[in-house]
């Protein structure tokens, strides 16, 4: 086989560089086939036991797709705030100072030990509380020009998901959410909505969804290409 990549394998560390990737190698004997993983930019290679002629010709052979990945990756949006000073609502970043963040300036001035931890709970605090305000108007007006009943919304700082529903009608709705535009907003409880009809995500199922929000797929395209955690 010819060499047309630079692999170098470091034992100790377990790291392998190929080309100007680094990739973190596991190898697990009892494995019987080999995987890819790639999140927060970091390559994470797991296979049997193998040689690393192997493993070099793997890695030629998946790599467009390791760097399609990680463009992906790179593109995500991420909007960062400077904590006591501005918030992320809707979109936009705004001072602590204005209307909108009132709430969480007060929760802010009550801390009796200003360390992050307590700031970040102070914006907690102020996510859930706001998305109460926000959330059920938004939920019970397209509940009712949808004809799906729920039984009950939740608010919940969720880590890999913008909602949920379940079999009994419980919606779920991630407090983070806040941070994204309205018509994003609109499109994830539109989503969960749709799923008391279809609890899957079937042709009738998108249907569904587009009939309500005829630009759902780019909504959802847009959506996915945000990061749930902003700080």
């Amino acid at each position: 086989m010819k060499n047309t990549s630079k692999l170098t394998v470091k034992s100790i560390e377990n790291n392998l560089t190929f080309k100007e990737l680094k990739i973190e190698h596991i190898c697990k004997p009892s494995l019987k086939n080999s995987y890819i993983n790639i999140s927060h930019e970091r390559i994470i290679l797991k296979t049997p036991k193998v040689s690393s002629q192997y493993i070099e010709q793997l890695l030629l052979d998946k790599e467009s797709w390791i760097r399609k990945q990680l463009l992906k990756q790179e593109q995500k949006e991420i909007k960062k705030v400077n904590l006591e000073d501005e918030i992320l609502l809707f979109g936009e970043i705004y001072s602590i100072d204005t209307y909108e963040a009132k709430e969480l300036k007060e929760y802010l001035l009550k801390l009796k030990i200003t360390n992050k931890e307590n700031i970040l709970k102070a914006y907690d605090k102020f996510y859930k509380e706001y998305a109460k305000n926000y959330f059920t108007p938004r939920l019970e007006y397209f509940s009712q020009h949808m004809d799906s009943k729920y039984t009950e919304l939740k608010f919940r700082k969720m880590k890999s998901r913008w909602g949920s529903c379940n079999s009994k009608g419980i919606i779920t709705l991630n407090s983070e959410l806040l941070k994204v535009k309205k018509e994003l907003i609109d499109y994830v409880i539109v989503h969960e909505l749709a799923h008391l009809t279809h609890m899957n995500h079937s042709k009738e199922f998108y249907t569904l969804v587009n009939r309500y929000l005829p630009n759902s797929k780019t909504l959802e395209k847009e959506l996915r290409n945000i990061q749930i955690f902003i700080y």
